[in-house]
């Protein structure tokens, strides 16, 4: 896994994690490198410098990742308890949510990123999870 710092061209500075520099040059090839703040694809790595891990600074890290790790099944746990998992319906039921054809209640599902970006622009509200979601069956 690699870190790298990324500037939009709207002047956003972010972070992302990748699999390997290659994998980033191919995810920005395809246009899957955006920008979090303006949903921007003209993205660029900006200078970083390199991490450098000292005992200290590695249990420090390693304090923190687990630290991070209980957070996050915190929330996992959170969203699978108190929302309903509609799974690949996810945009089509949460488009009847937001029209009043379908009980108001809390989601979670997949959708695709087109799909994402649509529900937004017509304003309906929805944001990544940072967890893939446990898929459930009937």
């Amino acid at each position: 896994m690699i870190r790298y710092t990324l500037k939009c061209a709207q002047g956003h500075d972010f972070e992302s994690w990748f699999g390997s520099g290659a994998a980033y040059d191919t995810l920005k090839a395809a246009g899957h490198v955006t920008c979090p703040d303006c949903g921007s694809t003209e993205v660029e790595k900006s200078l970083m410098a390199p991490r450098v891990s000292t005992s200290r600074t590695a249990a420090k890290a390693a304090e923190e990742s687990k630290a991070q790790e209980k957070a996050l099944a915190a929330l996992r746990a959170k969203v699978e308890a108190e929302s309903d998992y509609v799974g690949l319906s996810f945009a089509k039921e949460a488009r009847a949510i937001h029209e009043g054809d379908a009980p108001e209640r809390a989601i979670y599902g997949e959708a695709t990123a087109k799909d994402a970006i649509e529900l937004l622009q017509d304003g309906i509200p929805v944001a990544p999870l940072p967890f893939l979601p446990t898929r459930k069956t009937n």
